[in-house]
Parts: C-alpha cells; structure tokens; sequence
C-alpha cells in the first residue's frame, strides 16, 4: 500500500500547518489515486448488503470517500449520516454534495464521546480506519448502541498491523482484529461476519447480543 508520503504529508500539514490546512487538501489525501486499488470500496459497500431505504452513519466520514457510495446504495428512500469531528471538513463535504447533487446525506458534526446519531435511527453504523481514534472503543460502542434500529448493525474497517506497513504499526494507526472483536463484545455485541478480502485491513460485522 503506498500510503507512506501522503500520511506524512497529512499529518505535516495538520500538526505545522494547523488551520492552515485546507479542507480541501485533507479530503484529497484521504481520497488520493491510489486508494480504490486497495480499499476496494464498492465489493466493501456491496458486503454490507444495505438494502432501498436503509439508514446509515457513516462514522469518521472525512471527506466523503465512503458516504457518497453508501448513499448510491441506500437509494431510493435511504439516508445517510456523515459523521465526523472536524468542523471545516464537514463544511466543505457538505458544500461537494451540494455540487454533486446528493441530496440523502445529513452531514453531523459528533464529538469524541457522541456521534451526535439519533435514538434508534439508524440500521448501519460504518467505520472506516477509524476505530483507533476512538477513546475507550468498547465503552464508545456501547453508547452508539442506543442509535440502532432493532435490526441495526456496526461494520468496522480497520488497518490490520499484521498486514499493514510499518508507519501505521508505529504510530498506532491500526488495530488487531482480536482487539476489536475483544472491544466489540465487552459492548454488548457478537461477530455476524468477518469479511477477509482485504489486503491491509479487517473488515468485521457486529450486531447487539440478544
């Protein structure tokens, strides 16, 4: 995965840069040319098996690399939440779906602790390469519990460090599959699929424990 200079570059602009740093920018280097190749994002969202009508988070959505094809396959009468932290980057997906004409996307400003997700209203919570961000996942997962429908489930895509390179192994961008599941059942949850097609990443299904 050639993923090395584009996330040093990311993250020289985020910590020396600051606000200087524009949206922009951050959405092209989550979303650089080369990251189809090795995501596979449309086998990943047809995995999903989301259905017309279903509504999906989108959590850590950045600059909109997964919430744009989430809301294609939610369609028609579905919805999607992309939800992330950073405030100017939000602005600016919210500003591109305007342009593209994608009108099923509510674009939610969450806080560490909160995804800012209404009680019972969604049926999907996704992540991507986010999970390690989270602050104490297990209790995290727990709270999100709350926003799911009865038939709601959580889908994790996250950098595997026995497959990933060595950056995202040293600066904790990756977490064991072992650790998440581990995370995920202290929440209240059960492993429904582990999806193995990834080159770098795992890629596990969670519903609530009955």
């Amino acid at each position: 995965m050639r993923k090395t200079v584009p996330t040093l570059l990311l993250l020289l602009c985020v910590g020396l840069l600051g606000s200087g740093c524009g949206p922009g920018f951050k959405a092209w280097m989550y979303e650089r040319g080369d990251r189809d190749a090795w995501q596979q994002p449309d086998r990943v969202v047809e995995a999903l098996g989301l259905r017309p009508g279903d509504r999906v988070a989108d959590l850590g959505s950045g600059g909109g690399y997964f919430t744009r094809r989430l809301a294609k396959a939610v369609e028609p009468g579905g919805r999607v939440f992309a939800v992330d932290v950073d405030a100017e980057l939000n602005a600016w997906l919210e500003r591109k779906l305007v342009e593209e004409g994608i009108r099923n996307v509510a674009v939610v400003l969450a806080t560490a602790e909160d995804p800012g997700l209404p009680p019972g209203g969604v049926d999907l919570i996704f992540t991507s390469n986010t999970f390690h961000h989270l602050p104490e996942q297990g209790g995290y997962f727990a709270g999100v519990k709350q926003a799911l429908s009865p038939r709601g489930r959580v889908a994790i895509v996250e950098l595997d460090p026995a497959k990933a390179g060595w950056f995202a192994r040293i600066f904790g961008h990756a977490t064991p599959p072992e650790q998440i599941v581990a995370a995920l059942e202290a929440a209240g949850y059960r492993l429904a699929a582990d999806h193995d097609f990834l080159a770098h990443q795992s890629f596990l299904v969670f519903e609530p424990a009955r």
